[in-house]
């Protein structure tokens, strides 16, 4: 089961936001926090504790969501950004894209667009040097080859194999990774190679980032291989917020 994606929502109508954050909930998958306007929005994107995927703007005038879109930017958050709204001209697209989004959605819109969109946003940001990743109780950037644990401000340095065998074990999800597998797509050794390299790294590895050296918990041991303890996409403080029963996603 792949985890939850969390998606910071800014929208500024209660009634639209509680349909749009609970079809993106059933029918896309994602855990989903809510913002009612600008100054809600960059104190969560800024906070230590939360970590999000995607943010999504629906503001009006659109003029609102591209300057909080600028204003995101310029404080540094690098994940994507996806402003949604029923101004289509040319000139507000091109000011959207401008401001730094990653994509800009017209209403009214196909939810299984528009979660495919967020999928193929997040994916393309993973991959990047920007990333911030979360594990367990830390926030990895494979950039930097670090581990940061917000509630403590412990950073953890990590190898070159170190950061890429978290990357391969965070892609793959609760799916166990054989040894082989990271022997081959880490080290770019033959099959049938030794192992002994990918368990020396996963000692030393365990050594950095496991709370008690005992127990295994974040890098877990599977039959010939091992996968990530923890909720790959668990998120610390995650904030909370009712809904009700969502209806048709159109423009207002």
């Amino acid at each position: 089961m792949r985890a939850s994606r969390h998606i910071l929502l800014v929208d500024d109508n209660r009634a639209h936001c509680s349909t749009i954050s609970l079809a993106l909930e059933t029918c896309g998958g994602f855990a989903v926090s809510v913002a009612a306007d600008a100054p809600d929005a960059l104190a969560m994107a800024g906070s230590r504790t939360q970590h999000f995927d995607a943010i999504m703007l629906d503001l009006a005038p659109v003029s609102s969501a591209v300057t909080l879109c600028a204003d995101l930017r310029r404080r540094g958050v690098r994940v994507p950004i996806i402003l949604v709204t029923d101004a289509d001209s040319e000139e507000d697209v091109v000011r959207g894209l401008d401001a730094g989004a990653n994509d800009y959605v017209v209403k009214p819109f196909r939810l299984a667009e528009l979660v495919a969109r967020l999928r193929a946003q997040i994916r393309v940001f993973e991959t990047s040097e920007d990333a911030v990743l979360v594990i367990g109780p830390y926030h990895f950037r494979p950039g930097s080859r670090s581990l940061t644990e917000p509630t403590t401000n412990r950073r953890v340095r990590l190898t070159e194999k170190e950061a890429a065998v978290l990357k391969h074990l965070y892609r793959a999800g609760s799916t166990p990774v054989p040894r082989q597998v990271l022997l081959r797509d880490v080290w770019g050794y033959a099959s049938g190679a030794s192992t002994h390299t990918v368990e020396t790294h996963i000692y030393r590895l365990r050594r950095k980032i496991e709370p008690d050296e005992r127990v295994s918990r974040i890098l877990v041991n599977t039959d010939g291989g091992y996968r990530l303890g923890f909720d790959r996409g668990a998120t610390i403080g995650m904030a909370a917020m009712p809904h009700h029963t969502p209806a048709m996603v159109a423009a207002e």
